[in-house]
């Protein structure tokens, strides 16, 4: 058997089920059981897909007509301790941090959904959901008040149970990952986008203008039209600066896994 070694287990000498850092990591620590695999998953990193791939892999839904059952049951599969160490197998799914902020931009803020007035509330409703631009969604979340306010933009090193994990991927090259997982893991992998709607991949992407400064309605116009911003022109010096700074770790762990190549702003 691999020994495990905990991320965040040494942080705090309290009692393990008192330490925040780990009991969080922990709480996104999913169990695979026909492989005893353990997924950590990370929201805005195919993890709609995972979890529903998950669910059909542990038995408990049988089709994707059921994929709704996911949003209720995320700590279903939640591993244990012994879990954790036991384990055959670990995987972790990570993103280039600039789209994955973007993302959630895009799909949680501007679609007006209850990440949204999450936000609303953590900012004391000082700033109307209307008026979030990308810009002042990105000065928002990168205060330390507010960065690990929502899980869909804390960053993705709080979400790693583990020091090291058997593989990592990266979301932008999660087509050819997906054997890799299949054969490893014991699961089929299934594609829970067309179901979520959450993705921009159903949108014709354009880059005509510099999105920064646009407001929810006028995106959410553009989407009526079945157009989206492309991610990278939400951003300009300033923003890609404020992300620099605030997922500074994010964005050194991915650059020393997978290099450059697929960073929107290396």
């Amino acid at each position: 058997m691999k020994k495990r070694q905990l991320n965040y287990s040494a942080d705090s000498y309290a009692y393990l089920p008192n330490n925040s850092a780990h009991r969080f990591a922990q709480a996104f620590a999913l169990r695979i059981y026909r492989s005893n695999s353990i997924y950590s998953f990370i929201p805005k990193n195919a993890c709609s897909t995972m979890r529903v791939s998950l669910a059909m892999a542990n038995g408990c839904i049988s089709s994707t007509a059921d994929f709704n059952w996911i949003h209720c049951n995320n700590d279903t599969f939640r591993a244990d301790l012994a879990s954790l160490i036991q384990a055959d197998y670990t995987f972790v799914i990570l993103r280039c941090p600039f789209a994955r902020i973007a993302s959630a931009y895009l799909d949680k803020i501007v679609d007006t959904t209850g990440v949204a007035w999450e936000l609303y509330d953590a900012v004391q409703r000082q700033i109307d959901i209307q008026d979030m631009s990308f810009r002042l969604f990105v000065n928002t979340i990168t205060k330390p008040a507010i960065l690990r306010a929502n899980i869909h933009w804390q960053p993705q090193v709080d979400f790693l149970v583990y020091k090291d994990y058997d593989d990592y991927f990266n979301l932008e090259t999660f087509a050819a990952a997906q054997s890799i997982i299949s054969e490893k893991a014991q699961i089929d992998i299934i594609d829970a986008r067309s179901l979520t709607r959450h993705g921009i991949e159903r949108f014709e992407l354009i880059s005509n203008d510099t999105y920064a400064d646009y407001l929810p309605d006028a995106i959410r116009t553009l989407k009526k039209a079945g157009q989206a911003p492309k991610p990278s022109t939400l951003y300009d010096d300033e923003l890609i600066a404020k992300v620099s700074k605030a997922f500074k770790k994010d964005i050194a762990l991915y650059k020393s896994l997978f290099g450059t190549k697929n960073l929107m702003f290396s």
